[in-house]
């Protein structure tokens, strides 16, 4: 029996680039949603050209555009450009007969291309209006440029979190920020179509690349709210802790250990790294004890781990029930027993490049579950069809790809 799909018949207009509305975008359409992705007719959409040489990562290169073909499966290519009223008008026909539309432009932007929520209201009372912008629809900085890099990761404060005393703040991978930001706007817009059904009406939702990243750091966030201090950050070798923290093995790998509630644990650790010697040890047989002397203790377990490959600790921890987890390549994880039997990738037979492995969204439904149906668009693929199922005739086509309003 062939799987139903949870958002058939939800029509998407996706006026968004990069990362954040994209995935957005694609998990609508891998949940079964038809999504109209909007492209400039000349310039096209940015990500397109993302992976070979853009100066944001050094992409391994592969003959899959595959910075591009992930979030954009499923969706259809259509091109018009917004600064003429002739394209404006291809949007507002398009969100009369649409239930969402997404966009991730500076508010400024927004009002310049007459594209605002009071605008397309009037076209559509039912319609779902989402926008991701980089810090929010209001304030100062609402219309300044920005990057998940920039945005979630350090002006919220994740960056300065994950630093060392003192250290240079850590970098982060691309899209790191933006794919969960995708996915809560994802999350949002789907509260909004349950409410439209229950409750009968549409409405606006708003997120910021900004305001997710200072939810993610929410402790933190909060515990500066209430004592107005600073969580204070620690190195590998101050940590309270020492059963929580990294320890290279001798094949120079490491290893993340994580209790924490250790006392349960104690007696166990010192058994798997051989120290049974330091379990009753006034200056190691409690938290408190540990955590003040932290330093000699996390020097003796250093000490230990060195003596073992990566292979013989996973199994060593894995024999005296401790809680841990390899630091794992990404070469590594797409070969983890975990992820496979997890079904974390999903095979997909592409019309160019054949049988390829794609990742697969991270959420599992019993009975509708997120589909990989076609390839992500070709330049302005779909446009001379969507045009035609708005009512455009022939001659009207041809005049607006003339005054180059699309491609």
């Amino acid at each position: 029996m062939q799987s139903k799909l949870a958002l058939e018949g939800i029509k998407v207009i996706d006026l968004t680039q990069w990362a954040a509305g994209p995935t957005t975008a694609g998990l609508l359409a891998q949940w079964g949603a038809e999504v109209i992705h909007i492209e400039h007719p000349i310039r096209g959409d940015a990500s397109r050209g993302l992976q070979a040489g853009s100066g944001v990562a050094n992409f391994p290169q592969h003959r899959v555009n595959y910075a591009w073909e992930l979030p954009n499966m499923n969706k259809k290519s259509l091109t018009a450009d917004l600064s003429q009223k002739e394209g404006r008008e291809i949007i507002y026909r398009l969100a009369a007969k649409s239930d969402v539309f997404l966009v991730n432009l500076r508010p400024r932007e927004i009002e310049k291309f007459e594209i605002q929520y009071e605008t397309l209201k009037k076209l559509n009372p039912m319609i779902i209006y989402a926008s991701i912008t980089g810090y929010g629809i209001k304030g100062p900085d609402k219309d300044a440029p920005t990057w998940d890099t920039t945005a979630y990761f350090a002006r919220s404060g994740i960056m300065h979190m994950l630093a060392e005393p003192g250290g240079m703040p850590t970098s982060a991978r691309p899209g790191l920020g933006d794919l969960p930001v995708g996915m809560f706007c994802a999350c949002g817009i789907m509260v909004a179509l349950f409410a439209r059904e229950r409750l009968g009406f549409g409405q606006a939702v708003y997120t910021s690349l900004f305001e997710c990243g200072v939810w993610t750091l929410q402790v933190d966030t909060q515990g500066a709210l209430l004592t107005h201090q600073d969580m204070e950050t620690q190195s590998r070798e101050s940590v309270s802790n020492p059963l929580s923290n990294f320890y290279r093995t001798k094949d120079n790998r490491w290893i993340r250990l994580n209790h924490l509630q250790p006392d349960p644990y104690w007696k166990h650790f010192c058994q798997a790294i051989e120290r049974e010697d330091i379990e009753n040890d006034p200056r190691f047989n409690s938290l408190s004890t540990r955590a003040e002397n932290s330093a000699v203790l996390i020097n003796i377990i250093d000490e230990a781990f060195a003596k073992r490959t990566l292979e013989d600790w996973k199994g060593r921890l894995l024999e005296f029930g401790l809680i841990f987890a390899p630091v794992q390549k990404p070469t590594e994880v797409i070969n983890d027993p975990q992820a496979r039997a997890n079904d974390f990738f999903e095979t997909f037979i592409h019309p160019v490049y054949g049988s390829i492995e794609l990742v697969a969204a991270p959420l599992k439904f019993s009975e509708t579950p997120s589909t990989l149906r076609t390839p992500a668009p070709e330049f302005g693929q779909h446009t001379e069809e969507i045009l035609l199922e708005l009512g455009y005739s022939w001659d009207e086509i041809s005049r607006l790809r003339d005054k180059k309003v699309i491609a």
